[in-house]
């Protein structure tokens, strides 16, 4: 393994207003001036221009949660990644199991939407995980290794640009984690099939994204293949991101 920095990538899902936003932007550019690792925030679209104002000259980058498969058009609702790149978006959000669930999303889509992000220079941090239907029926290495396949299918020799979080579905908002030990035998098939089809697998940076906290984040990040979290809950609170971001020094 390569001595690459951490990723602590924050996920604010549909939570936020201007007045919040504005106070824990500036808590956490104000306590993440020693971090050793990189930090993003994930925002709904219509607070990425206040959140872009206020990161201005810190290291906190700015990422969307979702980003359209299509370059322009009769989309409504959707936004392009050339429009993201305009407001300075880093990192897009694609195929977490919020919008598989809830909008249908497949992994074709999730691999064409991973496809446009890098088209425009954006990373598609591409989410993968379970159901605790299909872990309990032994099917976590199948589903995990079958979404991230259509993603390398569909953008081959850009693979090393992507990031990949794994985001087992029965730990996402339940308050149930996965153990240190079980996350890092997900994140080692992922990294093996990374292996296989890229020539640079170590560039990958894999998440955990199931309910990590300040209280496990130490554990969790300990595991060897491990690289870092997409956090939900936490994000929102400015002690618990920064003590995960502390975590991932």
């Amino acid at each position: 393994m390569t001595n690459k920095k951490k990723l602590v990538a924050g996920n604010w899902k549909m939570n936020g207003n201007v007045a919040a936003n504005d106070a824990l932007v500036r808590a956490l550019v104000a306590g993440m001036k020693d971090a050793k690792c990189q930090v993003a925030l994930c925002v709904p679209a219509p607070y990425l221009a206040q959140v872009q104002m206020l990161r201005h000259g810190s290291p906190l980058e700015l990422g969307a949660q979702d980003v359209s498969k299509h370059e322009q058009g009769a989309y409504t609702g959707e936004h392009s990644a050339a429009m993201l790149k305009e407001f300075g978006v880093r990192y897009a959000i694609v195929g977490h199991s919020e919008r598989r669930q809830y909008h249908g999303e497949g992994d074709q889509l999730v691999a064409d939407k991973a496809k446009a992000a890098l088209a425009h220079g954006i990373t598609p941090i591409v989410c993968v995980g379970e159901t605790l239907e299909e872990r309990e029926a032994g099917r976590t290495e199948e589903v995990v290794k079958r979404q991230l396949a259509a993603v390398i299918h569909t953008n081959g020799h850009c693979i090393s640009e992507i990031v990949v979080a794994y985001e087992p579905v029965w730990a996402i908002g339940t308050g149930r984690t996965a153990t240190p030990e079980q996350a890092q035998q997900v994140h080692a098939v992922l990294r093996a099939q990374l292996h296989a089809a890229t020539e640079h697998p170590d560039r990958v940076l894999i998440l955990y994204g199931g309910s990590m906290n300040a209280a496990n984040a130490a554990s969790l990040l300990a595991q060897p293949d491990i690289d870092g979290g997409l956090i939900g809950g936490a994000s929102l609170k400015a002690p618990d991101f920064l003590q995960i971001i502390a975590a991932a020094g």
